[in-house]
């Protein structure tokens, strides 16, 4: 399986090393780090990203949100957004953009985690819609708060690739690398030219999910 690439866009070099710090020690890969909205812009439209981390204000004359609306023009990716502060024009402004997840400032190691499995949790159930105007109200809604748990979520799908999580954290897996499933009882080995990848859920219901 494959690492979830991330684009940090952050205008605080402080806050941007701590970012990247911490989520390399998960074992993310962070694509770049930048701080302002034509740099991500290009480094996405040239490079592979999972997941884009943006903050609201960034250096220069683009903001945040305008960065992720110029990126979802080029393809869907789950953002999260991370803000010290905002007033009620901004966060109006924000979820016209359907963000996956949003982080306050300052944050912790946990809620980063979270907010990750969340933001890819979100993007897998809205790439299963039509589009916005066939979402639901609840996984339209942007800025949802983080959840206490998320074991249930262990495999989820978004286009030709599948999410699935090991030790509190999601992998990419390409749908084309799959050999073979195995089942036994209420686990599924997944089979790979290099890996076997164990979950507790029913062959039936990872089949069900992808």
């Amino acid at each position: 399986m494959n690492p979830v690439k991330i684009l940090i866009v952050e205008d605080e070099a402080v806050v941007a090393l701590d970012l990247e710090a911490r989520l390399e020690a998960e074992g993310y890969e962070i694509i770049d780090v930048v701080n302002n909205g034509p740099k991500a812009i290009d480094i996405f439209r040239n490079q592979a990203v999972d997941l884009i981390l943006c903050d609201i204000k960034l250096i220069g004359d683009m903001t945040g949100i305008e960065a992720v609306q110029k990126m979802a023009a080029i393809r869907e990716a789950p953002v999260i957004y991370l803000t010290a502060q905002a007033d009620r024009a901004t966060i109006e402004a924000a979820m016209k953009t359907y963000p996956a997840a949003y982080i306050t400032k300052p944050f912790s190691t946990e809620s980063l985690k979270n907010a990750n499995v969340l933001a890819i949790k979100n993007f897998s159930l809205r790439s299963q819609k039509q589009g916005p105007a066939k979402e639901t109200e609840e996984s339209a809604r942007p800025f949802q708060p983080l959840p206490k748990s998320t074991d249930r979520e262990t495999i989820l799908q978004a286009d030709d690739y599948v999410f699935i999580k090991e030790n509190y954290k999601f992998q990419k897996l390409y749908l084309n690398d799959i050999l073979f499933f195995e089942a036994d009882k209420n686990y599924t080995t997944i089979h790979t030219d290099n890996r076997k990848i164990a979950i507790r859920l029913t062959l039936n219901v990872v089949l069900e999910r992808i």
